[in-house]
């Protein structure tokens, strides 16, 4: 099994016109993702190596059966986006623009809870979600996947989704679903979302978590952790050394006082039972250790 996205989920491209949504919808459909459509109003009627362009999200549904639309779209355009993929009736809306403003986010989010409760955004500001040999959608190079469990993978960092699905493909670890959240202040799907979808799974028999400073979803998690979690939970929380008050990266990286350090998630996680790596590849150390004892 997998989590949200497997060889069946039809995808269509938001911007597939552009350089970016043409590139990485290009680099998608070539992995096995079936990309089967893009939306462009201007140039409806036309396609992109064989991808035909549709004027909205809906029109594509319609013709096509997609169920999820990956957004390369600037980031004033995101909200209108989003909210023509849920009318369109998209199960998954993963949006990888960056700078997409907070309080859009924040209404996005409220207003697909109370419109589109099924609706699924994931992002913005993410890398997207792969299921390794089986659907890439995103910005992740599917090249350092190895699919085929026993691992799920969720992540804040889109840096550090990559590498930790380097460090278990070299240590021959594979992956049922790596999921990537975004790292902005209102995410649309969280970490105990994955965390949940997870432990669901039959095909997941433990989790890499990758959080980092600010905010306070990683303690969140950790409390899901202890009250909810049966499967082995192996973190990495990148900022141990950020200054308070400043920006490190994401948007929603930013300590303020002793809220949202990495020292207070760390401990956290640790007394929630999941294992807490020094650096991302010592977490795939101690990753091999829990799949070798499974």
């Amino acid at each position: 099994m997998a989590i949200f996205v497997d060889e069946t989920t039809k995808v269509v491209v938001q911007g597939l016109t552009g350089s970016q949504g043409r590139f990485y919808g290009l680099r998608n459909r070539d992995y096995g993702t079936q990309v089967v459509a893009g939306t462009n109003p201007r140039k409806a009627g036309t396609d992109i190596e064989g991808i035909p362009v549709f004027a909205t999200v809906g029109e594509a549904a319609a013709a096509t059966g997609a169920t999820a639309s990956c957004i390369f779209i600037p980031a004033p355009g995101v909200f209108g986006a989003v909210l023509e993929a849920a009318e369109g009736g998209m199960e998954l809306i993963v949006v990888i623009t960056e700078g997409v403003p907070a309080q859009d986010e924040a209404r996005l989010y409220n207003l697909l809870c109370r419109d589109f409760p099924g609706t699924r955004l994931l992002g913005p500001n993410c890398p997207g979600i792969i299921t390794p040999d089986r659907c890439n959608i995103g910005i992740t190079a599917g090249e350092i996947a190895l699919g085929g469990g026993p691992v799920g993978i969720v992540s804040r960092s889109g840096t550090l989704t990559y590498q930790a699905l380097y460090e278990l493909q070299q240590a021959g670890i594979g992956v049922t679903t790596c999921v990537g959240i975004g790292g902005d202040p209102v995410p649309g799907t969280s970490f105990i979302d994955c965390l949940a979808a997870f432990e669901a799974d039959s095909e997941t028999s433990a989790v890499m978590l990758i959080g980092e400073i600010g905010g306070s979803a990683e303690e969140e998690a950790a409390e899901y952790i202890k009250a909810m979690m049966t499967k082995p939970v192996v973190a990495y929380v990148a900022g141990l050394t950020a200054p308070p008050g400043r920006r490190m990266g994401h948007a929603g990286a930013i300590v303020s006082g002793s809220k949202g350090t990495a020292r207070a998630k760390i401990d956290a996680l640790r007394a929630a039972g999941a294992q807490v790596a020094a650096n991302p590849t010592e977490a795939g150390f101690l990753m091999a250790a829990v799949v070798a004892g499974l």
